[in-house]
């Protein structure tokens, strides 16, 4: 499966019933397409206000959220498979082509963007108040510098994901993703294309296993910083560790239990992995170069075979539809290539 193949496979889980994103603006506009929207759902049974937890605080929403602006990436695969993209009003962060097919990547052109500015580390910058002159219900996604505490008395609630939270209360898996799919159908009364949606990736991701079977190699997920400075790897709290697993993989950090962590070349020679997936935001240019010329990588396994496969970030963290993308592109530079 080739990745624009990939891309239009995760859409059309979602076509069936999903509205076409108008261009949003702070005006009238915005108030009928949510309008719209909120009535699409209005007929599931939901009863508000509705509470869940979200990073071990309670989160309570009196209706379904009708403007919501994207601080991060990740969301906008959820939103897009429950059919609710129509109600993002704002964004911020980079958004690259190479995540969506062509019709949801037009969608998000369409969407006022705040910001692309991001930081050395490849975090957000946007001020606070920057996001409250929006006027969002819902805001998707923590940048340094805006808090739920600073939201909220502008009436914004903030939902973050599971697996970035100061301390997760959950461990990172496919199940993960399904629960915070699983959420968002809560919250905006759409349950139904949740569950159609949740058994759709499963699916998947059980094909990738299963063709898997027979793997004995193990691997490591780095995210190297191109120009020089520090390297890091992931381990078991991170998406890596299930995508890993379901490619068949053994993750040689698997006992590292942080998401993320700094690694020295010297441990990453020592464990020796056969397969190496470097992980990216913005340009490509690099990132394989940076790890196979740090002192003793050329006598790494995956190095002398040349098993390396770099793919943007968000095809492996966090819990999205996009790690199951990422597993699928996993799953075919690796699955019976062997040493080739």
């Amino acid at each position: 499966m080739t990745q624009s193949r990939t891309r239009r496979t995760s859409t059309a889980l979602a076509v069936a019933g999903i509205a076409v994103l108008t261009t949003t603006s702070c005006g009238g506009a915005d108030d009928a397409a949510a309008d719209d929207a909120a009535g699409a759902h209005e007929d599931t049974g939901q009863d508000y206000p509705h509470t869940i937890e979200n990073c071990g605080q309670s989160v309570t929403f009196d209706a379904e959220p009708e403007r919501i602006i994207l601080l991060e990436t990740a969301p906008v695969t959820i939103l897009d498979g429950l059919g609710l993209m129509d109600r993002a009003v704002a964004r911020a962060g980079a958004f690259p082509e190479e995540y969506y097919d062509e019709e949801l990547y037009s969608r998000i052109q369409s969407i006022e963007s705040l910001s692309e500015e991001l930081d050395a580390s490849g975090h957000l910058m946007i001020s606070q108040e920057e996001v409250v002159a929006h006027d969002p219900d819902l805001a998707l996604g923590q940048p340094d510098g805006v808090s739920r505490e600073g939201l909220s008395p502008a009436g914004i609630d903030m939902l973050i994901q599971e697996l970035y939270c100061p301390e997760p209360t959950v461990d990172a898996s496919y199940e993960t993703l399904y629960a915070e799919i699983e959420t968002y159908g809560e919250i905006f009364g759409a349950e139904q294309e949740a569950a159609e949606l949740i058994a759709e990736l499963d699916a998947r991701v059980e094909a990738v296993a299963e063709r898997a079977e027979g793997e004995d190699r193990t691997a490591a997920v780095l995210y190297p910083t191109v120009g020089g400075g520090s390297s890091y790897a992931y381990g078991s709290r991170s998406m890596a560790q299930p995508q890993l697993e379901a490619a068949g993989f053994e993750n040689v950090f698997a006992d590292t239990d942080e998401r993320v962590f700094e690694v020295q070349i010297e441990e990453l020679v020592d464990r020796n992995p056969d397969v190496l997936i470097l992980l990216y935001q913005g340009d490509v240019d690099g990132v394989e170069k940076t790890i196979v010329e740090l002192p003793g990588a050329e006598t790494m396994t995956a190095v002398q075979d040349g098993q390396i496969h770099t793919q943007l970030f968000n095809f492996t963290e966090p819990a999205t539809p996009l790690s199951v993308d990422g597993l699928e592109l996993i799953s075919e530079r690796f699955q019976g290539s062997g040493t080739e």
